[in-house]
């Protein structure tokens, strides 16, 4: 775990980026258009059906950002939280889930939360753990779930070449919007810090090998492509993302 000086540091950055970067951050983070948003809708689909989102279940999600899962999410009707670091982007995400009576936000450190314990069902996210020291997110993960609780989380996948390429590459870090202190992992690494921390029925599977670039019009054909990649031994392991989903004992 980082000392506090320097996770005090790291925490100070990430505030300072995502206030840079809130005005266009759905650009950067590749959910606008037409493949974009099909992406965040098969994000969104996943983190209900593995989480079983539905009326009466209490959600967690975690730097919930600009509010774009949250929006997607709220139909199934949870009863969801969303906390992020940035009140810039919790500004804009207020605007997003200001007709959903079931969302609430909050700003917070994702690894000292202001929960209590045991108050979750469910803590699930997108593209967040690898900002984090995974070990002290994880951990608090955890403590503010119930017990069997479930986690789902979407992940860059750090074997995938230009996820590789982009984050190994430090000039190329700015241009593509990523943070001073971020680095994507593989799915051994998730799953080695998870069954350390005694996280159970773990399950880490690449998908996604939708690029946010595909054009409108190959969208459905590079869709069923994909899927059938995802199936592939071997193959599989360069998709773009990671999908974790495990429970608390």
């Amino acid at each position: 775990m980082a000392l506090p000086g320097e996770a005090a540091g790291r925490l100070q950055r990430e505030r300072e980026h995502h206030r840079q970067i809130a005005p266009r951050a759905e650009w950067i983070w590749n959910w606008d258009g037409p493949a974009g948003s099909r992406r965040a809708e098969r994000r969104a689909q996943l983190f209900v059906e593995k989480g079983g989102l539905r009326g009466g279940v209490r959600a967690l999600e975690l730097g919930c950002g600009t509010g774009v899962f949250l929006a997607r999410v709220a139909p199934s009707g949870a009863r969801l939280e969303g906390i992020d670091l940035s009140m810039d982007l919790l500004c804009r995400a207020r605007a997003r889930v200001e007709t959903h009576h079931n969302v609430t936000l909050s700003c917070g450190n994702v690894e000292q939360m202001p929960y209590p314990d045991a108050c979750f069902e469910v803590v699930y996210g997108s593209s967040v753990l690898h900002h984090l020291d995974l070990k002290a997110a994880l951990r608090e993960v955890r403590r503010v779930l119930r017990p069997a609780g479930r986690i789902v989380f979407a992940e860059p996948n750090l074997l995938n070449p230009q996820i590789a390429l982009i984050f190994g590459c430090r000039p190329l870090r700015p241009i593509f919007g990523v943070s001073p202190d971020e680095m994507a992992f593989s799915r051994f690494e998730i799953g080695k810090v998870l069954r350390q921390l005694g996280y159970l029925d773990l399950r880490v599977e690449p998908f996604d090998f939708l690029h946010p670039s595909t054009p409108a019009a190959l969208l459905n054909v590079v869709a069923r492509l994909g899927r059938r990649l995802e199936t592939l031994p071997l193959i599989r392991e360069i998709a773009g993302s990671l999908l974790i989903t495990g429970r608390r004992p």
